[in-house]
């Protein structure tokens, strides 16, 4: 028995921190976005109905620090590298996670 032989029904995402698979709604989707300043950040979209390229991310600290550490924002809103490693933000995202979400911990 395979691990995708236990995915749920219905869309499924891969996580950019964890890169486990896991049901979309059970899963924050984040976009490229600016903020009040014009400055490119990665902005948290949970209600998925955002326009534009989005990733999903499960919405625990842990799996936020592992997409921060290996860069994966940037990699996952801007595949062809256009996006520009540095540039790009991710504050919101852990302060959106930090208001609505208290576990710390990686779903693994």
């Amino acid at each position: 028995m395979s691990s995708d032989d236990l995915l749920p029904e219905g869309p499924v995402r891969t996580c950019i921190g964890c890169r486990k698979r896991a049901a979309k709604s059970e899963l924050l989707r984040v976009i490229a976005g600016s903020d009040a300043h014009g400055h490119a950040v990665v902005a948290p979209d949970p209600d998925g109905t955002a326009p534009g390229r989005g990733a999903h991310l499960h919405p625990t600290s842990g799996c936020y620090d592992l997409a921060v550490r290996r860069k994966a924002f940037s990699r996952a809103l801007f595949p062809s590298g256009r996006g520009g490693e540095g540039g790009l933000s991710s504050a919101p995202v852990g302060d959106y996670l930090d208001s609505h979400h208290n576990p710390a911990t990686n779903p693994a």
